[in-house]
């Protein structure tokens, strides 16, 4: 395990962040396959059946998100204290909640996938399929979420490149298996959802390996300290705080398509489209983000409020380098990229003309993702969550005044205005939380 009190240097931030950027550069590629392999069926169902299922699960796993979160911010400041039976400790709390909450989906599943449909109906021929899909992948629910621990304690520790590693080991196994299983054996939606089943748990069996080190000795199995009253009830305020910020992110953003859909269906495709560069710039900017929550963390356990500085600096120089190229890029090879994402002349129209949002997204909004960062590792969530109501009640306001005047562009810019108000809200917390470092 990487000592904590190293230096903190441009070659450590990037040592961190270079895997996570090629991990996530894998997930788009699973999709695609998932979706062309049931393609090859030559029927709809299947593809439809095969996409209804798998946003159910990341629906459903999504709520546990924050584990991935809280177990990085705790664990790298339990490292940076020198606290190696905490820091294993805290992996096997992730693990049992995870393990716990998978079996909890796996016993209701007959509930969760009942409210499921009634909330997205489909046809009986596509729910048909949908429901065989889901009955073979929910018994991955344990892996899935307790992956979340395992990737959040590697990040803590700093080793990423065992994220990179377990992200290609399942991405590649599945795609794999997805070949064999639909394009081979023939097994159609039940192959493609064996194939992520396998995925997970071998996934799960080997980040366990990749987190050797918790296992070492005996915290793993220290059953007073995993289960010590006080840091449950730390870890489960650390955990809820980020889980009410991520909802209110994700409902601001829903909001954001639900608004665009009253603009017309054009306007509608076009902001989809524009959509997925946020989604790259999220990918791209998310291995800075981490490795401000390591290092933060591990300078907040050792009490080190230079190194906290430091620490936040580094990082989001690289962030705002990373932002203004993202920027550039989009702006340049913006409508090149448009063209390959639809054929539809309108949609295309009317993609270039709110171009500019998307090229200003990643400028305006990488101070919000870096604070994120930062304040997950020294889990100042509480300061987050606040920070969130705040941001989504102004995004709120700004939407009644813009959207009616503006239309689309008063849409984008509300949107914009929505990062801005989360920099500036965590921004005017910072010295504060730098304060209280000692």
């Amino acid at each position: 395990m990487k000592d904590a009190s190293a230096p903190i240097t441009h070659r450590r931030v990037l040592k961190i962040a270079a895997p996570i950027v090629l991990s996530n550069a894998t997930v788009p590629i699973l999709g695609a396959v998932d979706t062309g392999v049931v393609g090859q069926m030559g029927m709809a169902a299947p593809i439809g059946a095969v996409g209804i299922g798998a946003v159910i699960l990341s629906t459903i796993y999504w709520v546990f998100g924050f584990l991935r979160m809280g177990t990085t911010g705790l664990a790298a400041q339990a490292r940076g204290a020198g606290d190696t039976a905490e820091t294993g400790a805290l992996l096997m709390r992730g693990l049992l909640l995870g393990g716990a909450a998978g079996l909890f989906f796996i016993i209701a599943q007959t509930v969760v996938f009942a409210g499921a449909f009634a909330l997205s109906p489909a046809s009986p021929e596509v729910e048909a399929l949908t429901r065989k899909y889901l009955e073979i992948r929910i018994w991955g629910a344990p892996a899935t979420i307790a992956l979340y621990a395992v990737t959040g304690w590697l990040i803590a520790v700093e080793r990423t490149r065992g994220v990179f590693v377990l992200q290609v080991w399942m991405n590649g196994l599945n795609i794999l298996l997805d070949l064999w299983f639909v394009l081979g054996l023939g097994w159609g939606v039940e192959g493609v959802a064996l194939a992520t089943l396998i995925a997970e748990w071998t996934g799960l069996a080997l980040g366990l390996w990749l987190c050797g080190d918790a296992f070492g000795g005996d915290q793993w199995r220290d059953w007073a300290r995993i289960f010590d009253p006080a840091r449950l009830r730390r870890m489960m305020q650390v955990n809820g705080d980020i889980m009410i910020r991520s909802v209110l992110l994700t409902g601001s953003f829903t909001t954001f398509l639900f608004v665009g859909a009253d603009l017309g269906d054009v306007n509608l495709a076009a902001n989809q489209v524009l959509l997925q560069f946020l989604e790259i710039t999220a990918f791209a900017l998310d291995g800075f983000a981490f490795s401000a929550e390591a290092l933060v963390g591990g300078a907040v356990g050792a009490k080190d409020r230079y190194q906290v500085r430091r620490a936040s600096v580094m990082a989001s120089q690289w962030g705002v380098g990373g932002a203004v190229l993202l920027g550039v890029v989009f702006f340049a090879a913006g409508p090149a990229l448009i063209d390959l994402m639809s054929t539809s002349t309108d949609v295309r129209i009317a993609a270039r003309k709110y171009l500019i949002w998307a090229a200003l997204a990643p400028v305006i909004g990488v101070a919000s993702w870096m604070f994120d960062g930062i304040y997950i590792g020294a889990t100042w969530t509480r300061a987050m969550r606040n920070a969130m109501v705040q941001s989504v009640a102004i995004y709120v306001l700004v939407l009644f005044i813009l959207v009616p005047t503006l239309g689309n562009h008063g849409l984008w810019a509300a949107l914009m205005i929505l990062n801005i108000a989360r920099g500036l809200t965590l921004g005017l917390r910072y010295p504060r939380l730098e304060a209280q470092v000692a």
